[in-house]
C-alpha cells in the first residue's frame, strides 16, 4: 500500500541530459519540481563517449545556452580538450566539440541540482504511473505516492534496457546500473506507442597499456572557443591530446569470422540500432569494400587512465572484442578495463508528440531525450529545456514554447520528430537543416537569447553583456 509523499508542479523522472535541463527549467521558472533517478551517482552521466558537442550537436549546446539551459556551462567547466571542427569548410558547418572530464562533469551537474531552488532531488524508481483527479500519481518501488500536475519523462536507454555481449545478455541500464522495468510497464497501461531501439558503447581501456608511437595525437585548438557566452575563453585550457588510429585486415578477418556470434545478426537483439553511428561489426559488413576504419583514442577524465575508444561499438562476444583490438596499431597490448556493450530500452513513437514535447493524448505528460527515439547528449539536453519550459508555462497557465525550425536547430530537431518521425534513433545533422547557414554556432545568442531573457532563464548580467557584444 503507497503512502502520500508529497505534492509539485513538474515530476521528471530521469536526471541524465534531459531531465537534468528540464528539472533546472521547471525550477527556475517557479514550479515546485522533483526528479527522480535510479541512482544518485548517476546525475549526469556520460554512458558513452566523453564528450559535448560535434558537428551540429555544437550548435544545439550553443542553443541551449543562449536560452538559459546548464550543458554549456557545465562543459567549459569540465574541458579537457576543445577544437571546432570543419574549419576547413564553410561556417554553416563550424562546430565546436569539447573532451570532458567524465566524472566532473556529471559532479557538477549534480551540485548544480542540490543547490537549485524549487528542486528536489531523489534517488528512487518509478514503478507505476497513471492520471487520477487531482494530477499524475508517481508510485516509487518503496511505495511512495508523489502527485504533479505535469511529469516529463526522461528515461535514456534505462527503460526496461537490456545489455547484449555477443551470448549473454541481461537487464541492465547503462554502466552496470538497475534497469526500469516497472515503468515500462505503466507507460504500456497508458497506451503510449511504444518500440524498442538500441544504441552501443564502445570499451574503455587501460592507458599505460597502449602505444601512442603508433598513433596519429590530436591536440587541442590554440585559440579556445567556449560553449557558454558567460564563460572567459582564458578560463579554458587544454590538458591533454586525443589520438587516432586505425583498423586492419585482420581487425576485418576477426569480425567476420565471429560474426555469427553477435546478436546484431544472429537476431537476438529486437531494437533498431543508429543509422549514423552503427557498431563495428555493422560497418565492416555495410562497408566491406572500404579498406579500413577510423577510431579516436580519448580520454574519460584527468585523473583517471580509462581512455575511450571512439568509433569501436561492438557486441561481439568480450574475447573476440579483446582479440580484435589487438590487431589496431598501438593497441597490440591493450588492457580492457570495461567491454564494448550493445543496449536495447524502450522509447516512444515521436508522432505521438505535440510540438510542446506533451503527449496529444495525455494531458500533462512529456517526453525528453532518448524516449522521444533520438540519441545523444545534446539532442537530450535540448529537448529537455523545452519539455521542461513548457511543462511550467502548462502549469502556470501561459502560452506554449515553440522554436520555429527556420530559427534554430532545436526547431529542426524537434519537429523533425513530431511531423517526419524516426525509424532509428535520430542524430542532428546539419544536413538536416535547410536553414543551416544562417543557424550558425556564432549567432546562436542572436537568434535565442532573447527568447530566453523573455521566458525568465537568462539573467539580467548574460542578457547586458549580449547587448554590448551585440551593439
Amino acid at each position: 500500500m503507497a503512502y502520500y509523499a508529497g505534492n509539485y508542479d513538474v515530476v521528471v523522472i530521469g536526471a541524465g541530459h534531459a531531465g537534468i535541463e528540464a528539472c533546472l527549467a521547471a525550477a527556475r521558472l517557479g514550479c515546485k519540481t522533483a526528479v527522480f533517478v535510479m541512482n544518485m551517482d548517476s546525475v549526469g552521466n556520460l554512458p558513452c563517449n566523453p564528450s559535448i558537442g560535434g558537428t551540429a550537436k555544437g550548435q544545439l549546446v550553443r542553443e541551449i545556452d543562449a536560452l538559459g539551459g546548464e550543458m554549456g556551462k557545465a562543459a567549459d567547466c569540465t574541458t579537457l580538450q576543445s577544437r571546432m571542427l570543419n574549419r576547413g569548410k564553410g561556417p554553416a558547418v563550424h562546430s565546436l566539440r569539447a573532451q570532458v572530464d567524465r566524472r566532473r562533469y556529471a559532479e557538477y551537474m549534480k551540485h548544480k541540482l542540490e543547490t537549485q531552488q524549487n528542486l528536489e532531488l531523489r534517488q528512487a524508481e518509478i514503478v507505476d504511473l497513471f492520471k487520477a483527479d487531482d494530477g499524475w500519481h508517481c508510485i516509487t518501488k518503496l511505495n511512495a505516492e508523489f502527485v504533479s500536475k505535469t511529469v516529463i519523462i526522461a528515461t535514456g536507454t534505462y527503460l526496461k534496457g537490456r545489455v547484449f555481449i555477443g551470448e549473454v545478455n541481461y537487464e541492465s541500464g547503462p554502466d552496470g546500473i538497475f534497469p526500469s522495468i516497472g515503468l515500462d510497464e505503466a507507460l504500456r497501461k497508458l497506451g503510449l506507442p511504444l518500440r524498442r531501439f538500441k544504441t552501443g558503447t564502445p570499451a574503455r581501456v587501460l592507458k599505460s597499456s597502449i602505444d601512442y608511437s603508433e598513433l596519429e595525437e590530436q591536440p587541442g585548438d590554440e585559440q579556445v572557443v567556449p560553449f557558454s557566452y558567460s564563460t572567459d575563453p582564458s578560463n579554458i585550457k587544454n590538458k591533454v591530446s586525443c589520438y587516432i588510429s586505425y583498423t586492419s585486415d585482420q581487425t576485418k578477418k576477426v569480425i567476420l569470422d565471429n560474426l555469427h556470434r553477435s546478436p546484431l545478426y544472429s537476431g537476438v537483439i529486437e531494437g533498431v540500432g543508429p543509422r549514423y553511428c552503427p557498431s563495428l561489426e555493422d560497418k565492416i559488413v555495410r562497408f566491406a569494400d572500404k579498406e579500413r576504419h577510423q577510431l579516436f583514442i580519448e580520454p574519460c577524465g584527468e585523473f583517471t587512465e580509462e581512455m575511450y575508444l571512439q568509433g569501436m561499438s561492438s557486441s561481439l562476444p568480450e574475447e573476440v572484442q579483446i582479440q580484435f583490438y589487438k590487431t589496431i596499431k598501438g593497441l597490440e597490448n591493450v588492457q580492457v578495463m570495461r567491454n564494448a556493450y550493445a543496449i536495447e530500452y524502450t522509447c516512444v513513437d515521436p508522432l505521438a508528440l505535440k510540438p510542446t514535447l506533451e503527449l496529444k493524448d495525455h494531458y500533462g505528460l512529456f517526453g525528453a531525450g532518448q524516449f522521444n527515439g533520438s540519441s545523444g547528449y545534446e539532442e537530450a539536453a535540448a529537448q529537455g529545456l523545452v519539455a521542461g519550459i513548457n511543462a511550467a508555462h502548462l502549469v502556470q497557465g501561459k502560452e506554449p514554447f515553440i522554436l520555429d525550425r527556420s530559427g534554430s536547430y532545436i526547431g529542426t530537431l524537434i519537429d523533425d520528430l513530431c511531423t517526419k518521425g524516426c525509424s532509428d534513433p535520430y542524430r542532428m545533422m546539419t544536413s538536416r537543416s535547410e536553414y543551416r547557414l544562417i543557424l550558425r554556432h556564432d549567432n546562436a545568442d542572436e537568434r535565442l537569447m532573447p527568447l530566453g531573457y523573455n521566458l525568465g532563464l537568462v539573467s539580467d548580467d548574460e542578457y547586458n553583456a549580449f547587448l554590448r557584444r551585440w551593439s
